[in-house]
């Protein structure tokens, strides 16, 4: 199943976040695709309302990993700055993976071969300045 939603504002784009986090299920892994300022952290931060977890989400650029907990767990990464997929293995992206927390991944496609084909794909269009065209895949199981 494919779901395409229009957002016309941030607070909109974390709302469909915030969505997905009421019904994604722990160890899930959502691979964020989308340019520089499109609105992944936007995303992430309303998964974590909608997984119940109440945190100050910020991009994990410079620290690549960034964990959230609360009455659920959320690992959030951002692949921007690694040169390769083995460096993602060489944090212990299948440690991560396996602890049961949904995990979230900006710029997943600087790590593609690390996806099994089991990950939920957000991908972040930018349309203008405010608005986003959010397309979600994989979600089949949870509707």
């Amino acid at each position: 199943m494919e779901l395409k939603v229009k957002t016309n504002s941030e607070a909109e784009t974390e709302a469909v976040g915030a969505a997905l986090g009421r019904i994604v299920r722990d160890g899930s892994v959502i691979a964020l695709y989308g340019g520089l300022g499109a609105g992944k952290t936007a995303f992430v931060r309303g998964l974590c309302r909608g997984m119940g977890i109440a945190a100050r989400v910020q991009s994990p650029t410079f620290t690549i990993v960034n964990e959230y907990a609360g009455t659920r767990e959320l690992v959030h990464f951002d692949m921007y700055r690694l040169g390769s997929v083995d460096e993602l293995f060489d944090i212990g992206w299948e440690d991560y993976v396996n602890r049961n927390a949904v995990c979230a991944v900006e710029w997943s496609e600087n790590v593609r071969e690390a996806f099994d084909g089991s990950e939920i794909g957000v991908t972040i269009d930018i349309l203008s300045d405010t608005a986003r065209a959010i397309t979600i895949v994989g979600v089949d199981e949870l509707c």
